[in-house]
């Protein structure tokens, strides 16, 4: 008993010298009393998803993402990017005339004539596309009186002197030039003193309206067409140039 006496008397001694030494320090200012436990908010526990007892641990990729409040409205916002103009295309080239505003224009000067005297542009019909006998017509048919008088429509020089069965007596006429062709068909005769090589001046007679080749016998007429020449200046080739836009801007100035 008498050791078991030792034993709390010593402890009973600790305590009291515990207790004054925290007394002491309290007085000195050395210790800070903490909140009281009363003082403090309940804690809330958010009960445990079975997952969280799991053992296999959590892949890093699957933890949720952290969340960021949203900024005060005080806070600068970024500027957005000023919009930067289209820069403008590069101008294209202009595609050139076809070939046929070419030949209108380069003939207009020439101021081809009316090829049978006394045919005023609004009797003349346009009959350039028309379909012939299984073919495009590709020529102005001027209808006139048998044996009227067929005119060089432009200065130039007589190339050929043709017959065959379809344009019958022909005239093929080069410009100055040797640009274009005139085409005169279906003639009743020549004009005295043609021939091939001589040089003509607008307004010539060259020959005389008829039905010759395969034209209607009734239907005495002069065949006119223009035909733009190739490199070679082969008076049976050539791209069929209508004449009708020709006298019909003539019968226009004429009005104006």
């Amino acid at each position: 008993m008498s050791r078991l006496r030792q034993a709390v008397a010593f402890f009973a001694g600790f305590l009291a010298g515990a207790l004054a030494l925290y007394v002491l320090l309290l007085s000195k200012g050395q210790l800070v009393r903490g909140p009281s436990f009363a003082a403090m908010p309940a804690a809330t526990f958010a009960t445990p998803s079975p997952s969280a007892f799991s053992a296999t641990p959590v892949p890093p990729s699957s933890a949720p993402s952290p969340s960021f409040a949203t900024p005060a409205p005080w806070a600068p916002q970024a500027e957005a990017p000023l919009a930067v103009p289209d820069a403008p295309a590069p101008a294209q080239a202009l595609t050139a005339p076809p070939p046929d505003l070419d030949d209108f224009a380069r003939l207009r000067t020439r101021d081809i004539a009316i090829p049978v005297p006394g045919v005023d542009a609004s009797r003349i019909r346009d009959d350039f596309t028309e379909m012939r006998g299984g073919h495009v017509h590709e020529a102005i048919d001027i209808p006139a009186s048998r044996g009227t008088p067929v005119l060089a429509v432009d200065d130039g020089v007589v190339q050929k002197l043709f017959t065959s069965a379809q344009g019958g007596l022909t005239v093929y006429e080069f410009d100055r030039d040797a640009a274009y062709c005139y085409y005169y068909a279906h003639l009743d005769r020549y004009a005295d003193g043609m021939k091939e090589g001589m040089a003509v001046k607008k307004g010539d007679v060259i020959g005389y309206v008829g039905t010759s080749g395969n034209a209607p016998p009734g239907t005495p007429h002069l065949h006119f067409t223009i035909f733009k020449l190739g490199p070679e200046k082969e008076w049976w080739k050539g791209t069929a140039v209508n004449p009708f836009p020709l006298w019909a801007l003539k019968k226009l100035s004429n009005n104006g």
